[in-house]
């Protein structure tokens, strides 16, 4: 099966990304690793709603093959797991076996928790707040183990390929993996409701530059601005989520923005 649809053009339906932490995951991988695919884009407005056929279930769902459309993948974990077995010779995981289990356990750890900073700092990729952003002690938490958590990554992956004498890109794992499109979305929230870093290691910083530089990454980014100029991609829920709140002003990144890992 695997070698029946390597060479598929996969349709990724999903939810316009510039909003989709779910959806912008699997897009992200199917851009990185260059696997042939079509991506069609969603909103809640119904002139730009999802099929009926798809309305049974959460976006973003996989359809491997264009000519099958009872054949769909829900749940980005899934749909990752999917094109990993896939595409093997991509190494959308890392090759090695213990770092692969630990990049397994982390994306996990992202799939299914942190919901408090989920639930407080909904998805705007464009989105730019500045001020007293309100940050509770749960989400503070929450911010702390997810700083902690690359931190450790970056750390037990350096120890690791030192010890098999392989280069290390820099990414959480090593090279770019599902992982590293895990912990994208979140990533940006930091950047939106600027979020501290503190207590991040040298190690951990590199991480987020090299995220923030890599030309494919960029690239791929672009696509939040060009939905951007489409009105019908709009979801005002997700626009602006402290109005009222004088502390706190909104804005949007403009996107020439670069990341200053001395700020920090």
């Amino acid at each position: 099966m695997a070698e029946n649809m390597q060479n598929l053009d996969h349709i990724l339906h999903v939810y316009f990304t510039r909003y989709s932490s779910w959806g912008v995951r699997v897009a992200l991988i199917l851009d990185y690793f260059q696997i042939p695919h079509t991506t069609k884009g969603y909103g809640w407005n119904p002139a730009v709603a999802p099929p009926a056929h798809l309305s049974g279930g959460l976006l973003p769902v996989l359809q491997p093959d264009p000519s099958d459309e009872g054949f769909l993948i829900g749940d980005s974990l899934a749909i990752s797991e999917f094109l990993a077995e896939q595409h093997p010779r991509l190494h959308l995981w890392p090759r090695d076996l213990k770092l692969r289990a630990l990049a397994r356990t982390a994306a996990a750890q992202m799939h299914s928790g942190f919901n408090v900073m989920r639930n407080t700092y909904h998805t705007n990729f464009l989105g730019k707040y500045t001020g007293k952003i309100p940050i509770s002690e749960a989400a503070a938490k929450e911010i702390r183990d997810m700083v902690e958590l690359w931190s450790k990554a970056r750390a037990d992956t350096k120890k690791r390929l030192q010890e098999l004498s392989q280069e290390d890109e820099g990414f959480l794992f090593g090279t770019f993996s599902i992982a590293d499109a895990f912990f994208w979305p979140v990533l940006w929230r930091f950047r939106s409701y600027q979020l501290p870093l503190t207590g991040i290691s040298e190690d951990g910083l590199k991480w987020v530059t090299k995220m923030w530089n890599d030309p494919v990454i960029k690239k791929h980014s672009h696509e939040f601005f060009r939905q951007a100029q489409d009105p019908l991609t709009v979801v005002e829920k997700y626009e602006n989520i402290f109005r009222g709140n004088p502390n706190v002003e909104y804005s949007q990144f403009s996107e020439d923005w670069t990341f200053n890992p001395t700020e920090a």
